[in-house]
């Protein structure tokens, strides 16, 4: 008899247990103002009901049955919005100014350390999502295929792994590949896609042959897999709108006041074919943008958390590089460049083209705790982009351009719970996002 009841005791605590856990995989976002990624207008005392990793329900307060037992996280006085996407990051570098010491010093650590711990702060800084370009192929699938296994803190990643180019550049066979001929260029690609990258990285696409750049398209195109391509000069874009480029990076050509007409022309009969759907670009101006003020008021180099999961000696180097901001190569020319990026970024709206939100994050000065916001704040406050637009640029067309939109880029029910809240309305002070209050990631709270 007490063996029967304290079997039956243990049946009623255990069933009591899975009840409370049931219950606690529900989740129940109340009272912010929802923006959801679509571009509509915001949706006050929004109700964001999360079963276990996605969306169940959303409504308002009032309208909406909050599920007995479900944990309510109030999000009163705050913008709720989905987790931001950064359509261009370098987890491999972490704001040094001196690439080739960084790259030789730490090649040895990315993988373990160093894009971990790129990969920690972005997450921390609302970045749910993100596509980074360039790293050694190695490392960049394992560190992705950790961070979905749940080993890791960090945003989904999509990854391109190494760049296709025609020659690397001494001290970068690692994470640069070279190709020699047409069929070398579609060896190196099937062989990255072989390995599992998500996209393809084609640069200095102006200097290979047109078979070799169009075999390095077709190939990845042959097995789904979108190529992302820079746009630094006249005939990178040329070229690159003629073998079928999916999304070109940076606005590029150097101090050059604007689009030659003849790249608008092709631009805008390229945006003309609704059958091929949109041209994406990733303009990347921010780093550009706000170097003469980071230069001027260095106070934000000190900001410690771009030290999350780096050690003392990385951190001192790291600072050590950035003593003289004012003499770094690598910005001499961003004075003269500056004034063109507003006419160019227009240029490109103009003409039709999806733009998205990407930083560049990891060059000199940026780091992946910062860069996010600054990208939005410079379209906003300083380009005089519509707020809801530039949130959808972070949001939901990242996400159709990766062919997530399934899955991603907007709060909306049978999506995954990737939502992220600031207290106070970003769409009026979109620097809010400096400080992200709560991330949450496939419906679990990681901030």
């Amino acid at each position: 008899m007490f063996k029967f009841k304290h079997l039956l005791a243990l049946t009623v605590l255990f069933a009591i247990t899975q009840s409370f856990s049931h219950a606690q995989e529900i989740k129940a976002l109340v009272g912010g103002t929802l923006i959801d990624g679509f571009g509509g207008p915001p949706l006050r005392n929004s109700v964001i009901i999360i079963e276990n990793e996605r969306i169940r329900e959303i409504g308002q307060v009032g309208s909406v049955q909050i599920p007995e037992g479900a944990e309510i996280i109030s999000t009163e006085g705050m913008s709720v919005m989905p987790g931001l996407w950064d359509m261009h990051v370098h987890l491999m570098i972490n704001g040094h100014s001196n690439y080739t010491h960084w790259d030789s010093t730490y090649i040895g650590i990315f993988e373990s350390v160093i894009m971990p711990s790129s990969a920690h702060q972005l997450l921390l800084a609302g970045v749910t999502s993100a596509r980074d370009l360039g790293a050694p192929l190695e490392a960049s699938i394992n560190v992705r295929d950790r961070i979905n296994k749940g080993e890791i803190p960090g945003p989904t990643l999509y990854v391109s792994g190494p760049f296709i180019q025609k020659e690397p550049y001494p001290g970068t066979k690692a994470f640069r590949w070279g190709v020699n001929g047409a069929a070398d260029a579609r060896a190196k690609v099937k062989k990255l896609i072989d390995a599992g990258v998500d996209v393809i990285k084609l640069i200095d696409h102006d200097e290979m042959t047109f078979e070799e750049a169009k075999a390095v398209v077709d190939e990845a195109h042959k097995y789904g897999k979108p190529v992302i391509a820079h746009s630094h000069r006249p005939d990178e874009i040329r070229i690159g709108l003629k073998i079928g480029v999916d999304c070109f990076e940076h606005t590029g050509l150097a101090s050059a006041p604007e689009y030659p007409e003849d790249i608008i022309e092709m631009i805008t009969e390229r945006t003309a074919k609704m059958n091929m759907g949109p041209l994406f670009w990733t303009p990347t101006v921010e780093g550009l943008y706000n170097y003469e003020y980071t230069r001027n008021n260095p106070e934000k180099l000190d900001d410690p958390s771009w030290h999350l999961g780096l050690p003392d000696s990385v951190i001192r180097d790291i600072r050590a590089s950035l003593r003289f901001p004012g003499r770094m190569s690598y910005f001499q020319l961003t004075p003269v460049r500056k004034p063109t990026l507003e006419r160019k970024i227009n240029q490109l709206k103009d003409a039709g083209v999806v733009m998205m939100i990407g930083t560049d994050s990891g060059i000199p000065m940026k780091f992946h705790s910062q860069s996010t916001w600054n990208e939005l704040d410079v379209w906003v406050n300083e380009f005089g982009f519509d707020p809801m637009l530039t949130i959808k640029a972070a949001t939901y067309w990242p996400a159709v351009s990766m062919r997530v939109g399934q899955d991603y880029g907007s709060i909306s029910e049978g999506k995954y719970a990737d939502i992220i809240a600031v207290r106070g309305d970003v769409l009026r002070y979109i620097s809010l996002l400096q400080n992200v209050d709560m991330v949450i990631k496939h419906g679990k709270r990681v901030k």
